[in-house]
């Protein structure tokens, strides 16, 4: 009889091979009978010896088909976890790829700038030789304006030199036109300020000095019955009241050093109109050269 021991275990192996091991004890169960009612004892015993031989061999091929099915399932773990981890750097790929393609655009966009950089930094190059090349220009410009300066400033001093000598030349023309003046006013004076102004000298007209102040015109005269001083400046040109002011000044040194009436007088070629009417209404003689021809 075979044990359920036996036969549990048969259970428990690969389908495939549990079919031909049922098979053969099948067999084994159809040749039993016929082998108990032919065989003896001792071949009896014998196939007893055969067939526990195979129970046993049996029970190790189940024991090996468990440990193969455990390691099988080990096997299978490790394919899992060795996918799970293929998945895994997969992905590690597929995000290394990406991030690659990222190093890359940011690597062509580098690129790109960096061209732009270079051309900009080539019209800067370019900017700065013209602003190189313009101040050189500006300083040869500079320099000639300073060798221009240098020339002009000696002909300006050259000028100023000439000037000089003829601000000389014309001041000492000045005083001989103006002494040619008071000349002619010493010679025609006399008659005319009797005819006009009814005053009659008593002594020659002089040019003269009271106080360290040049006095032009100086003499004394009778004007209505009263004794009187003339007191007065010959100048080429009445075009400024400071003249006026001029003469009131020594007609009060006049008046300070004699104490008596003072006729203050200005002899002329040209009396501008305002200054001339200024004089008149200050009481001042106006006469100008053309009066007496």
């Amino acid at each position: 009889m075979i044990s359920t021991h036996l036969i549990r275990k048969i259970t428990e192996v690969d389908p495939q091979l549990r079919e031909i091991l049922l098979l053969i004890l099948e067999e084994i169960e159809k040749q039993r009978a016929q082998w108990e009612e032919s065989v003896t004892k001792t071949e009896f015993n014998e196939l007893k010896e055969i067939v526990q031989d195979l129970a046993r061999k049996i029970s190790k091929l189940t024991e090996a088909q468990e440990k193969t099915e455990v390691r099988l399932n080990q096997l299978a773990e490790a394919q899992k976890q060795t996918e799970a981890r293929l998945n895994q750097l997969t992905e590690a790929q597929k995000q290394t790829e990406a991030r690659l393609n990222q190093l890359t655009e940011a690597q062509k966009q580098t690129e790109v700038r960096l061209n732009q950089l270079a051309e900009a930094q080539k019209q800067t190059e370019f900017r700065v030789n013209k602003l190189v090349e313009t101040q050189e220009k500006m300083q040869q410009q500079l320099s000639e304006l300073v060798e221009a300066q240098k020339k002009t400033e000696k002909e300006i001093a050259k000028l100023t030199r000439g000037l000089s000598r003829t601000r000389k030349d014309l001041g000492g023309l000045s005083r001989s036109v103006a002494y040619a003046l008071e000349n002619e006013a010493y010679r025609h004076l006399p008659s005319l300020l009797e005819k006009r102004f009814q005053i009659k000298l008593l002594e020659r007209l002089i040019r003269t000095s009271i106080e360290n102040e040049e006095i032009n015109i100086f003499g004394k005269g009778r004007q209505n019955g009263k004794d009187i001083f003339l007191v007065g400046e010959a100048v080429l040109k009445l075009d400024d009241t400071a003249k006026l002011r001029a003469v009131w000044k020594k007609v009060q040194l006049v008046k300070e050093q004699f104490g008596v009436d003072v006729v203050p007088i200005l002899v002329t070629h040209f009396a501008k109109p305002s200054v001339l009417e200024k004089a008149q209404k200050a009481g001042i003689i106006v006469v100008q050269s053309f009066e007496w021809i």
